[in-house]
């Protein structure tokens, strides 16, 4: 059986309608601890009430500073830390309950920043690609393995058995790419899988995950810190600070409209090509809060210029903006509730 006609087999248990993973309220909190005992004397409250949803066949891009907890996020997804609360609905199953934590790292795999660390260094870069086919029991992992290596830009009669220390790191992304790809997987997702290359190398793997996404019908999740990068790929940006989402929107609509007062500063500290275009003010100052003790309402009002009493007091809730339902956000300026004042701010309603 051909790689194209193993992903053309994976069941569609929900339908096209179906979003193919849904995230609500997802929890984790790191214990820190300390004394003799070691008992826990406080909690890193690194993803906190998280929700979102991704759509069969699109690309999620999510940014944030670091340390808002994008990578915590994708490693829950996946299964790799276990989550304090909330559920993961994967194709309309339930992660513990009618779906199984074996059945989910089948049907989703990841791509880690770190393409050297993440291959085992005594395997040949032939027996790392088709290791976890051969642990799932799928037909002739071997085989599976040279035509995905083929697939990705790796000659198998010349890498199969190298080793990683013995490739560059563009290729050893790509032998990544091909590990993930070899267990047919449905989603995938990226933590700044192109962050170390170089940019001509980041450019020929971003061309290649577009093409494997639309040949294999995949989807995609993916972490990046560079906002033109996460616009090239993604259909939809999810932004993440302090643990929390403060918006999501199609990427077309987050970039002509940022709602969130954070997401603005995120987008006015992109390098720009206009050598006349000089930033004058910092778009953001100070650092994030402690993750121990976040303030309290919104988690970005001790850095918010527009912050007024109701951000200090009560969170704000996601909602849709005004005639664009697609467009969410959790900001007080667009909750015509909250009572929080727009006027000489320079934010549209």
């Amino acid at each position: 059986m051909s790689v194209t006609e193993s992903f053309a087999q994976t069941p569609d248990k929900g339908g096209p309608a179906q979003p193919l993973v849904i995230v609500r309220d997802l929890q984790k909190h790191f214990p820190i601890r300390g004394g003799i005992l070691g008992r826990t004397t406080a909690h890193v409250q690194a993803v906190d009430g998280v929700s979102f949803s991704v759509r069969k066949g699109e690309t999620l891009g999510i940014v944030g500073e670091s340390g808002c907890g994008k990578s915590t996020t994708a490693r829950l997804l996946i299964g790799l830390i276990e989550k304090d609360k909330g559920e993961i609905i994967f194709d309309g199953q339930a992660l513990g309950e009618s779906l199984s934590l074996r059945d989910l790292r089948r049907d989703v795999q990841m791509v880690f920043q770190d393409s050297y660390a993440s291959l085992n260094p005594r395997l040949t870069i032939l027996d790392s690609v088709a290791f976890g086919a051969r642990v799932q029991g799928l037909d002739e992992p071997e085989d599976r393995a040279r035509s995905l290596m083929a697939r990705v830009g790796l000659d198998p009669d010349r890498f199969a058995h190298r080793y990683p220390h013995e490739l560059s790191g563009g290729q050893r992304q790509r032998v990544n790419i091909a590990r993930a790809l070899a267990m047919s997987p449905r989603l995938v997702v990226l933590d700044e899988a192109v962050s170390a290359l170089d940019k001509s190398v980041e450019a020929q793997v971003l061309n290649l995950l577009t093409d494997l996404r639309r040949e294999y019908g995949l989807t995609y999740i993916f972490i990046s810190h560079d906002l033109n990068v996460v616009r090239y790929i993604s259909d939809r940006i999810l932004v993440m600070y302090l643990g929390e989402v403060v918006e999501v929107a199609p990427v077309d609509s987050i970039w002509q409209q940022q709602a969130h007062p954070y997401t603005r500063s995120l987008f006015s500290a992109m390098p720009s090509m206009d050598p006349d275009n000089r930033t004058k003010v910092p778009p953001l100052a100070g650092d994030p809060p402690n993750p121990i003790n976040p303030p309290s309402g919104c988690r970005f009002h001790t850095r918010c210029r527009y912050a007024e009493a109701v951000c200090k007091s009560a969170a704000p809730r996601l909602g849709a903006l005004p005639g664009a339902p697609d467009h969410l956000t959790a900001c007080h300026l667009h909750d015509a509730a909250s009572g929080h004042s727009r006027a000489g701010m320079g934010i549209p309603a």
